[in-house]
């Protein structure tokens, strides 16, 4: 088949090293053309990169190249104002998470990506990991069977620490100032230091928001939040409790990320890889306890020596040709903010 050829809207540190680094050499896919509000930036990685069109407005870029689809690495406080434009061009559009800075302005990219614009998918990124996928397959086929009985729990802990891991070593710079431009509107429910707070745990934590309901397979709401931050306490709508620890302590040279779910008989461990780390997926863990004398097993299958950001970017390619996809919609990213809500709203309750 023809290459999938993509047009990419920004190139700042995530787009070039999370993004534009696994697009530029992925078999099936052209990255054709970038715009780039910094003329001496976007020259520069396009040089680096073989991307033979360069522009400093994506509207022009959108006017004068033949694209399937759309990267688009912005900040999720300008969301609202950019993708859904995007969306009218009827292409694909792949953004990071999350969906955007409110409910509210979700809502306003949610309703463009249901007006007739192209689809919409959200990086969440560790969904594309193949361990995370391991896991997901053995939870579902679980459910399935009833083998090792009822699902009882779900933990996801992710203590601060080092997420880029050299991730950012090959970043292109220039002198040139970061453009200024006005943000989308917090939510009208939040005072200012309300917003504060939310933007910070939806830069930080909506990650495992999303990776709670993936794994869960089930919607959930937020039921308690620790005063001191650290704990965020849900129940799914079948009543399964979910738990996510954001800070129970912290590191500087590792990242511990790791999610338990946990069955009657049996127990599934996903351990991730920082964000940033190349060439390392995660590992999956599956614990079986049968009973009535069967020797309990514990397995740890052998994955692909492959990092999500390029199997995400293997996922988008895949999708721009129309095949199934577990990248994220906008529908399950405005789930997310609105567990975010949930969770700033009870938080200033207990505070």
């Amino acid at each position: 088949m023809a290459n999938v050829r993509l047009g990419f809207v920004g190139t700042g540190g995530m787009g070039q090293c999370a993004h534009l680094v696994n697009y530029a050499n992925l078999p099936g896919c052209e990255v054709a053309a970038l715009a780039e509000l910094r003329p001496k930036l976007g020259r520069k990685v396009a040089a680096r990169y073989g991307v033979p069109g360069v522009y400093t407005d994506y509207r022009k870029m959108l006017e004068e190249e033949t694209l399937d689809g759309l990267v688009a690495i912005q900040p999720f406080t300008k969301h609202a104002q950019l993708i859904p434009e995007l969306l009218a061009s009827g292409l694909p559009v792949l953004t990071e998470k999350p969906l955007a800075r409110s409910v509210e302005a979700g809502e306003t990219v949610l309703q463009a990506a249901r007006e007739g614009g192209g689809p919409l998918y959200i990086g969440y990124h560790k969904r594309s990991d193949p361990a995370t996928l391991a896991v997901k397959r053995q939870l579902d086929a679980w459910k399935a069977s009833g083998e090792v009985g009822a699902l009882k729990y779900l933990r996801v802990t992710m203590p601060p620490g080092d997420w880029v891991s050299g991730g950012f070593n090959a970043l292109l710079h220039t002198d040139e100032p970061y453009p200024a431009l006005p943000d989308d509107p917090p939510s009208p429910d939040f005072s200012e230091e309300a917003a504060g707070q939310y933007d910070g745990f939806v830069n930080y934590y909506i990650h495992q928001v999303n990776l709670i309901r993936f794994l869960l397979g089930e919607a959930y709401h937020v039921v308690y939040a620790d005063p001191t931050g650290a704990l965020l306490v849900g129940r799914a709508e079948s009543g399964v409790p979910v738990t996510l620890e954001m800070a129970p302590y912290s590191t500087t040279l590792d990242w511990q990320e790791s999610a338990l779910v946990a069955f009657e008989r049996g127990w599934a461990q996903l351990t991730l890889p920082a964000p940033l780390s190349v060439n390392r997926a995660g590992t999956a863990t599956f614990f079986t306890d049968p009973g009535s004398g069967a020797t309990p097993q514990t397995i740890s299958p052998s994955l692909p020596t492959v990092h999500a950001m390029r199997q995400q970017a293997l996922h988008y390619v895949q999708a721009v040709r129309g095949e199934p996809t577990v990248l994220c919609g906008p529908d399950d990213a405005l789930a997310d903010l609105m567990v975010a809500k949930e969770y700033i709203s009870l938080l200033r309750q207990e505070a």
